[in-house]
């Protein structure tokens, strides 16, 4: 779990100049095409805007394309000890530096405000979603909106929001990071696959103005403790580049699926023994022990695992379930998975394109780890109609996934698990989520067999 303070010191920007951020690929957009293109914008406080993607909405606004920006809350609680000004009084004053802002862009007439509380918008995610579908109706558009792993709940709520609905409706996606620049490191392999957008001499004077009109968070409020200014230099350095760097993906037009990753993984798997490093990777190492820890029962009956990979988290998952079965769609993975788990009785592994193909039976432990987000929307929801139909009532499932972006595919680690959570309604076990994975348990409701033929038959 991220955890930074405004007042930290963080990463200075020297650090970034050295990494070879300013050498990262350009956003492959040009001129004529973002004037053509419709943008939606998403933005959490009154500033984040400015910082994050200052140069391209002045790049918007010049060159004509249609904007709409949805300004989440007024920030109210950026100086929560202050003294001087209530939460209300800096709701009006932040509200009116935002519209000076979007008079700088030339954008006096193209954002609506949701009045939703400041540091408060997970539990609005519901509203925020809807909002946005409304805005975005049946056009095709650009989303832009805060990186969904920027370590601030506000931002990577809007983030997750603006990623379902991409992967919905075949949007693209255009992440902006702000926190992330002051408690991450070069050393963070996240920005390497993100792409950069330069910026002109005009386009970084108009992003300075607007910058400026959030006076108060550049500046003190009065002498007083509590009142100081929000943002020091030493952050504000990581905004004065000449260039902007976003997460991007674009509209997905030929979408990837189970089949495709069939391919795909079996030739991982012939190239490499342990493509994924499980067994010398920490944070496979890590996340596998919590994975095992967040199992509400000691012992299961029987056991599944939809993408056991060369079956490191299947042997151990073995040895809590009187029965056991691993399958993946790549037969290379399945012979590997097969050697690790000859020496549990009771466990197989069996080669399965999921959803399409499905073991027969049913059981009381299911896990999803690191592998719903290689399905189509729709293969997805076909694998959690086969989970409601397969999991005995009372059953365990666990979902786990990586929380960035996944190159090439269809939908992320926090989109398979807002889908599921949506799909399923069933009631949780238990939530983690850190910046780089989600996992998540639910507990199969009573009902969760009946649409099966033969369930209470099955399950006896």
């Amino acid at each position: 779990m991220v955890t930074f303070s405004h007042a930290d010191a963080g990463t200075h920007e020297d650090a970034w100049a050295a990494s070879g951020l300013g050498t990262v690929g350009e956003l492959p957009l040009d001129s004529a095409e973002l004037s053509g293109t419709e943008f939606v914008v998403l933005v959490a406080h009154p500033d984040d805007e400015s910082l994050g993607a200052g140069g391209l909405l002045a790049r918007l606004a010049s060159s004509g394309a249609h904007v709409e920006v949805l300004l989440c809350s007024a920030g109210e609680a950026s100086h929560p000890g202050s003294s001087t000004t209530t939460p209300e009084q800096l709701a009006a004053v932040r509200l009116e530096e935002f519209a000076a802002a979007m008079a700088a862009f030339g954008l006096a007439e193209s954002w609506q405000f949701l009045n939703l509380p400041d540091s408060g918008l997970a539990q609005h995610r519901a509203i925020i979603a809807e909002r946005l579908a409304d805005v975005i109706g049946n056009r095709d558009v650009v989303i832009v909106a805060p990186y969904r792993a920027d370590g601030h709940i506000d931002h990577d709520t809007l983030g997750s929001v603006a990623a379902e609905a991409a992967a919905a409706g075949s949007h693209g996606l255009l992440e902006y990071p702000i926190w992330y620049w002051l408690w991450a490191t070069p050393g963070d392999s996240a920005w390497r696959n993100w792409v950069r957008l330069p910026l002109s001499f005009g386009e970084q004077r108009t992003k300075r103005a607007a910058l400026h009109a959030h006076a108060s968070q550049l500046q003190p409020l009065s002498d007083r403790p509590g009142d100081e200014a929000l943002l020091s230099e030493q952050f504000l350095a990581h905004f004065s580049r000449p260039f902007e760097v976003f997460a991007w993906h674009p509209p997905v037009t030929g979408r990837r699926g189970a089949r495709d990753a069939e391919a795909v993984f079996d030739d991982l798997h012939r190239g490499a023994e342990d493509p994924w490093r499980y067994q010398d990777s920490w944070y496979e190492q890590r996340k596998r022990s919590l994975t095992l820890a967040a199992l509400p029962e000691q012992k299961y009956d029987a056991g599944l695992e939809a993408g056991c990979s060369i079956g490191t988290l299947g042997a151990e998952l073995a040895q809590r379930c009187g029965r056991f079965l691993a399958v993946d769609a790549s037969g290379t993975a399945v012979a590997r998975a097969a050697e690790r788990l000859a020496r549990h009785p009771g466990a197989e592994a069996m080669q399965l394109t999921l959803p399409e193909q499905w073991p027969e039976g049913s059981f009381d432990l299911i896990v999803v780890s690191e592998m719903g987000y290689y399905l189509a929307a729709a293969e997805l929801d076909e694998l959690f109609t086969r989970i409601s139909e397969s999991l005995m009532p009372g059953g365990t499932l666990l979902l786990c996934h990586w929380r960035h972006p996944v190159s090439g595919w269809e939908l992320d680690g926090d989109t398979v698990h807002a889908l599921a959570r949506s799909r399923l309604g069933w009631p949780p076990a238990g939530f983690y989520r850190e910046r780089d994975f989600v996992l998540e348990t639910f507990i199969a409701p009573a009902a969760a067999l009946s649409s099966r033929p033969g369930a209470a038959r099955d399950a006896g």
